[in-house]
């Protein structure tokens, strides 16, 4: 307990909540990150993987459709991340 108040608010009070539905939304995003990455032989330095994934995270969110709309498509938007 000592080390989950070290982190948190002491007054704040956490939940727990046994939902399996949003755990399997979460391992259904988490599968598409391991097929892209298992053919990179894993990654291996901590940063370098933490702007792999968030690379690879937003590449998925733009194909999604989950980012603002600002009435581009996907490869617009690709094009304007690389810009």
């Amino acid at each position: 307990m000592k080390a989950i108040t070290k982190f948190t608010d002491s007054r704040r009070t956490i939940e727990v909540r046994q939902v399996t539905h949003l755990n399997d939304i979460l391992e259904q995003d988490h599968r598409f990150i391991k097929r892209i990455a298992r053919p990179m032989m894993g990654l291996k330095a901590f940063h370098p993987a933490t702007a792999t994934i968030v690379g690879i995270e937003t590449a998925h969110m733009i194909r999604k459709g989950q980012l603002p709309a600002t009435g581009a498509t996907a490869a617009e938007s690709f094009a304007g991340l690389a810009a």
